[in-house]
């Protein structure tokens, strides 16, 4: 049986009740917390009394945290060390960070270990930035390879960021996902999107070109699934219950 997540930002308070209630209705399992940089004071006493599983993510290069950049050392770890903080309090039981952008990989080693947490994850990621002007670290099964085998961590699988990456080097997006896939990760991220995209999009599941039900075929029924579709109501999480719905219905 898959172990689903739900994708809120730590200032998310808006979305607390609805999370509550679809929690007590056994929907999903865990929340994966993206870490707002800056936001623990106001916020984690909203997180720790909604007494569920938590996964965090740390805060990534869209909101200040750039690995991949030796001159940025010093913010990355005072928001890496903010993530931590959030990952202590609600007992998570990994932490996700991104390898950062147009930058040093060999520098991401560096810095994970500096930062030296066992519950840390890696996340691949796309060939491009949004903004297609720069290209992110992290991109292929090599650069994480050498990222797990260098820090001694495990590995969070987005497959739409593998799906925009293989399309960008035009390498078939089936066989790029099982190179990633023999990287055992401990958990994965599930979104759909343009099957020919190279862009990162989050769109809700069956609404793109994404052929899920034989990307769902990668997973081990105990796998961690978070589902990063968007959120299209602020206050309701109708479209992430019917995303698990669609889910379940692949099965």
């Amino acid at each position: 049986m898959y172990k689903l997540g739900l994708k809120l930002w730590s200032t998310n308070k808006n979305y607390i009740k609805p999370a509550l209630e679809l929690y007590e209705k056994k929907i999903y399992d865990y929340i994966e917390l993206f870490v707002v940089p800056n936001s623990y004071d106001e916020y984690i006493r909203i997180w720790k009394n909604a007494e569920i599983p938590f996964i965090i993510h740390a805060p990534h290069s869209s909101v200040g945290l750039n690995l991949a950049k030796k001159n940025m050392f010093t913010e990355n770890m005072r928001l890496a060390s903010q993530a931590q903080r959030f990952a202590d309090d609600l007992n998570a039981k990994f932490i996700i960070f991104h390898p950062g952008i147009d930058g040093d990989i060999k520098e991401t080693v560096s810095q994970l270990n500096q930062i030296n947490d066992s519950r840390i994850l890696i996340e691949n990621k796309p060939y491009y930035t949004i903004d297609k002007k720069l290209v992110c670290n992290g991109y292929s099964p090599e650069d994480i390879k050498f990222v797990i085998d260098n820090v001694g961590i495990g590995f969070c699988f987005d497959i739409g960021h593998a799906i925009y990456s293989a399309n960008a080097q035009g390498i078939d997006w089936y066989s790029y996902l099982k190179q990633f896939n023999n990287l055992k990760p401990k958990m994965y991220h599930l979104t759909d999107g343009n099957i020919n995209g190279v862009i990162d999009e989050h769109e809700h599941l069956g609404v793109g070109s994404f052929d899920l039900e034989r990307t769902i075929d990668l997973f081990s029924k105990n796998s961690y699934i978070t589902i990063e579709t968007k959120k299209s109501n602020n206050s309701s999480l109708n479209d992430f219950e019917k995303d698990i719905k669609f889910l379940f219905n692949l099965e």
